[in-house]
């Protein structure tokens, strides 16, 4: 009887200890240098997953307000510096009173409409693989019970005890996993006004920052730390190499863990992870794995200055995250909760929209990896795009459906995954599709994705023409680009 009950604990004693459920533990171990880290694979189900959802939600979605064209997330910073000639203060001031301060919206920020469980579900509809939270921007305030957050700026900095009274984080993650969505989490490195970071930099990094990203870490278990605002310090002033060997070092489920580029100044597209692009056009081929972030409007956090004109449309966005998986990379969009924890209605449009693509033509997208070219044009002048920097000129439509005069347009943007080229059409093509450089085989197949149907084609020397159903592509609402697999095919 004795040696079964100790039988029994032991058991009980690995159950518990093991690691979450899909992940394992690493024998590897880093050492705090930019080689040992850098030398660590991105996990290949971020490369798989192709779509995120960002989500931009604080204490700056109560004034929910800025000038168009600037991120609202950034309201307590536009207040305090007194910028675009005071327009925020004059607005702050007008509606909530001069002698409000930013920390003074806690207690509005009351999530009371909030239902994780209904987010998950507009995401997992959405077709989102995962998703990446704001758990806390520069102004410092968190969306976890953090204790290094409530001790510099008292109990309004606490979630469960002002505002929501919960968790969101956890409550968030919670709710995404049961979909099968990963869970990414964003954190600021920097705190506009915190006391330590205006006076001691390096005891800010020291006394606060460490244990709170540690507690954070600890406690969700990321599938993504997505880092942001390190662009003050060098990163060795950052200690980000310690950081980050002491995250893998640690995390139960590091084989599968993702880090983006952001981790100190200059160190993005050179260290870390996945290289960042924020209102860009992305990067040009899949060498490094890379991902596009950016917002529907012109802002991360929800705009009340922002109207129907300024939401890309669906069209737009599905075309500009096929273009950027075409070129090798991911599409995180962002959306901007109300204060009350209800997602506009325009926003949950746009990502059923997307959904409604994706469930038709999502393996084009998911899992899939460049093909020798990521398009074809027409003809034509090519547009010079600016790659891999920050709030660059990125009008797809202009790229693929609406080219000014004398300009190529992209006709077809491909992408390849186990042997099939998909090639995706923004516009139909008409009688035929000309594809280019794309020698068939005996055992080719040509597959309307759209219907299913399987689609009569010829060689042409190096190219292949398929010929096209006959029949009015608006009848298939929703589509805004058109896929074809070409099933067989050699590269």
């Amino acid at each position: 009887m004795e040696i079964r009950r100790s039988t029994i604990a032991i058991v009980l004693a690995l159950v518990t200890l093991r690691p979450p459920i899909g992940s394992t533990l690493s024998a590897e171990r880093y050492e705090p240098t930019w080689e040992s880290l850098d030398a660590r694979p991105t996990p290949q189900w971020f490369t798989d997953a192709k779509f995120g959802v960002f989500v931009c939600w604080g204490l700056y979605s109560v004034p929910a307000w800025t000038p168009k064209g600037h991120y609202a997330e950034w309201y307590q910073y536009w207040l305090q510096e007194k910028s675009f000639d005071g327009q925020v203060a004059e607005f702050h001031a007008r509606t909530y009173g001069a002698d409000v301060q930013f920390r003074d919206f806690a207690p509005m920020f009351k999530a009371e409409l909030w239902d994780p469980n209904a987010w998950a579900d507009l995401f997992a509809r959405a077709g989102a693989r995962y998703i990446v939270l704001t758990t806390k921007h520069h102004s410092g305030y968190t969306l976890w019970p953090s204790a290094e957050a409530e001790r510099t700026y008292g109990a309004n900095y606490n979630p469960v005890k002002v505002g929501p009274k919960r968790d969101l984080v956890g409550d968030l993650a919670a709710a995404v996993r049961k979909k099968d969505i990963r869970v990414g989490l964003y954190y600021s490195l920097c705190e506009w006004y915190h006391p330590l970071w205006k006076s001691d930099k390096a005891r800010f990094v020291e006394e606060h920052l460490f244990g709170q990203f540690k507690d954070l870490v600890t406690r969700y278990r990321p599938d993504v730390v997505w880092a942001d605002g390190e662009w003050d310090l060098s990163w060795e002033q950052w200690r980000s190499p310690e950081l980050l060997a002491w995250l893998f070092n640690h995390a139960p489920n590091e084989r599968d863990l993702v880090i983006n580029d952001r981790w100190g100044k200059g160190v993005r597209h050179k260290h870390g992870g996945f290289y960042t692009t924020e209102y860009g056009s992305g990067l040009d081929d899949d060498s490094h794995p890379w991902e596009e972030n950016r917002g529907m409007g012109h802002s991360y956090g929800y705009n009340r200055a922002e109207n129907a004109e300024d939401y890309r449309s669906a069209q737009e966005l599905i075309l500009m995250l096929a273009d950027v998986v075409s070129r090798g990379g991911n599409l995180c969009l962002d959306i901007g909760p109300r204060a009350d924890g209800t997602i506009p209605v325009i926003m949950q449009e746009r990502l059923l929209q997307i959904g409604a693509w994706l469930a038709v033509n999502g393996e084009a997208i998911y899992g899939t990896r460049m093909w020798n070219v990521p398009c074809q044009w027409s003809a034509g002048s090519i547009p010079q795009v600016k790659r891999g920097e920050y709030m660059t000129q990125f009008n797809i439509l202009e790229q693929t459906v609406t080219p000014p005069p004398g300009q190529a347009r992209k006709e077809v943007l491909f992408t390849f995954k186990d042997g099939n080229l998909y090639a995706i059409a923004p516009k139909w093509p008409g009688k035929e599709l000309r594809l280019r450089d794309v020698q068939a085989g005996s055992n080719t197949t040509v597959t309307f994705l759209a219907t299913g149907e399987t689609l009569p084609w010829q060689a042409d020397g190096n190219n292949l023409i398929v010929t096209l159903p006959e029949f009015d592509p608006d009848e298939l609402s929703g589509q805004h680009a058109w896929v074809f697999r070409v099933g067989d095919i050699a590269r």
